[in-house]
């Protein structure tokens, strides 16, 4: 199986659990086509089984519209057709805090005001 990245809109992820079954899908925003959608193309794409709590999980931890970095692979589907399934999901902007380290703010020592003279 093949597998590919691609960096899109977050827009959500989704658990449904039925019959002892779950899925997962995660749903992201791509460019309009401009003649049938304006806006957000909305995408869904099926997760992996054995992926399924890690991306779900790991959808709680991004803004709507912050940029994701989705990987996945293409699953032979019915008619010769592939069929993606999100394998991870990341952010592509490494958060603040893990960019930097932690600067304290450093204190300088104020010199002490030299004694007035004309009071001694």
């Amino acid at each position: 199986m093949a597998r590919s990245t691609m960096e899109v809109a977050f827009l959500g992820t989704q658990k449904t659990e039925m019959e002892g079954a779950k899925y997962v899908k995660v749903f992201y925003g791509d460019e309009p086509d401009g003649k049938t959608e304006h806006g957000l193309s909305i995408i869904g794409m099926a997760v992996a089984d054995d992926h399924a709590d890690e991306v779900f999980a790991a959808g709680a931890h991004f803004e709507p519209l912050e940029m994701v970095r989705i990987t996945f692979e293409v699953d032979r589907g019915g008619q010769n057709k592939g069929k993606n399934l999100a394998l991870h999901i990341e952010s592509v902007k490494p958060r603040e805090q893990a960019q930097r380290p932690t600067q304290q703010p450093t204190q300088t020592a104020k010199p002490a005001a030299p004694a007035d003279a004309a009071k001694s």
